[in-house]
């Protein structure tokens, strides 16, 4: 069978493009301008070249002027002005997903003021620049290659106005096997390499956030940083912390969607990146303080908090997770949670009579916090108050070694739609496969404890997949006991429901003989 390489399977979509219902209209866009060429470009070209599923369409076109353009797009479809300034469309084609709208843009060209800026270039568009001058603009290789999507069409007898679905799609034609690539992307895609387009040194000045780009492509493709830029990643990485006229060039709103983009596509990977390039001490210098912790030896064998976390990390790519969670999804909430989960063991670090970081738990999670804060990695959509939750509460499951743990602790962590139990049964199992004692065996007694517990608690769901209601509310109790508001209030619901939920509570009456016998009438 032969090898299927990038060059093949380009030209294997080449071949069936215009049956893609979204990309239909450019066979029109044709007819009305025979002259003008339409290419596929960037990130899209790319994945499509190493088999990556994506539909994120990103589209130049040439030989348009830019208000001849946007006319005939209305009548194809919906055209949102954002980004008219410079040349862009969001455009939707008729009938078409306004979920996803492909960007329509005239050949570019920018100017970078030399700040480092995000984004602070001046944009010129024009439709009669060639595409090699807008693919020169791009920050990589791989994403600076474009392919000709202009079908050569024999004219119909009978010609059709613009926006007839009947004119749509032509079927006489022959398509060009045209891939535009003057900077070598497709060779990149063979190395696979992550190479600037370009003087790399330069490329970053344009616009520090590619240095973080740069890291985040590496561990999203799996592809080496080329050396070259590379070294220019190390460079660059102080000015990530920039100031400008009193603002940060890069703003952390930038910065926080490029880490956990990295960070969520291949954790360990990405911590060695961001380890070696400079970017967690100038953006997260709280982690550097694991490297050197001690570990109590008789617990981790495997060395310092540092390495545990990198190996926890790669716990959650291993078979045993897999066994263990066959249809978990890894979100971006438990891999932060895994990797500032022991970030609180420096700062409690005592050695008095033995290795003990009491509080860890805590203190992680007040460091996450801080952190979070600082990087607004809210802005990204990952859900901060779930890790900060996750971190705080990895230690659970020690809890569960005797069976001390109460059925209303597992159920308000573990069947709780306002706590993330499933995955901080996920970061209790990464965190114990990752805790190597001399034995070389992971100790898991107390995690299966706790699966157990939570399993027996899971067979008395109801039919309608959740615990049963409480059987008493306030009132009630008040009422049967012939107390205030207050404190006791809550002491008995809790002990109430810790009886209904361990099967010796199972109806109202019952419920009220053990609080009468337990509480009696409180005067």
């Amino acid at each position: 069978m032969p090898k299927i390489t990038p060059q093949n399977r380009l030209t294997r979509w080449h071949k069936t493009w215009s049956k893609l219902k979204p990309l239909q209209f450019v066979t029109a866009l044709h007819r009305q301008f025979p002259a003008a060429r339409a290419y596929l470009v960037g990130g899209m070209v790319r994945d499509l070249a190493i088999g990556r599923p994506t539909t994120d369409y990103d589209l130049v076109v040439s030989g348009i002027p830019s208000a001849d353009l946007e006319r005939t797009l209305g009548k194809l479809g919906t055209v949102d002005l954002v980004g008219k300034t410079f040349g862009v469309f969001k455009f939707v084609p008729r009938d078409g997903d306004r979920s996803r709208a492909i960007d329509v843009a005239l050949p570019r060209t920018e100017h970078a003021f030399g700040t480092g800026g995000y984004r602070d270039v001046q944009v010129q568009s024009d439709h009669t620049l060639p595409i090699e001058n807008d693919l020169a603009r791009r920050d990589f290789t791989v994403n600076a290659m474009a392919l000709e999507l202009t079908p050569l069409i024999t004219p119909s007898p009978k010609s059709k106005k613009v926006g007839d679905k009947k004119s749509l799609p032509a079927t006489n034609y022959k398509l060009p096997a045209s891939l535009i690539d003057p900077h070598g992307g497709m060779d990149d895609l063979t190395r696979e390499h992550i190479r600037a387009v370009g003087d790399p040194a330069v490329r970053f000045q344009e616009d520090y956030s590619r240095i973080l780009r740069a890291i985040r492509f590496s561990c999203q493709l799996d592809f080496e940083i080329e050396t070259k830029t590379w070294t220019a990643v190390r460079a660059g990485v102080p000015q990530l912390n920039r100031m400008a006229h009193g603002e940060r060039i890069v703003p952390h709103e930038v910065i926080a969607k490029e880490l956990v983009k990295a960070v969520v596509a291949q954790p360990a990977w990405a911590l060695e990146l961001l380890d070696e390039s400079g970017v967690l001490q100038h953006l997260m210098p709280e982690l550097l303080n694991m490297k050197g912790c001690p570990q109590p030896p008789q617990f981790h064998s495997e060395g310092d908090v540092w390495t545990h976390t990198v190996l926890a990390f790669g716990k959650l790519d291993s078979a045993g997770f897999r066994r263990e969670f066959p249809r978990a999804q890894i979100t971006p909430e438990l891999v932060w949670a895994v990797l500032f989960h022991d970030v609180g063991k420096p700062p409690t670090l005592t050695v008095s009579d033995r290795i003990r970081t009491n509080g860890h738990d805590v203190a992680g999670a007040t460091i996450f916090r801080q952190v979070a804060e600082r990087l607004k990695l809210s802005s990204t959509g990952l859900q901060v108050d779930a890790v900060e939750q996750l971190v705080a509460k990895h230690l659970l499951s020690t809890h569960a070694k005797r069976n001390e743990m109460k059925e209303t602790t597992i159920e308000k962590y573990f069947f709780n739609d306002q706590f993330p139990g499933e995955q901080l049964l996920q970061l209790t199992y990464v965190d114990i496969a990752a805790t190597v004692p001399p034995s070389g065996r992971p100790d898991f007694e107390t995690y299966r404890i706790l699966k157990r517990r939570i399993n027996a608690l899971r067979e008395r769901l109801s039919a309608k997949r959740r615990l049963p209601k409480a059987l008493l509310d306030g009132h009630a109790i008040m009422a049967l006991l012939k107390i205030p508001p207050g404190p006791q209030i809550q002491q008995a619901k809790d002990y109430l429901r810790e009886e209904q939920l361990a099967g010796r509570v199972r109806t109202t009456n019952q419920a009220q003989q053990v609080l009468r016998k337990r509480f009696g009438p409180i005067r």
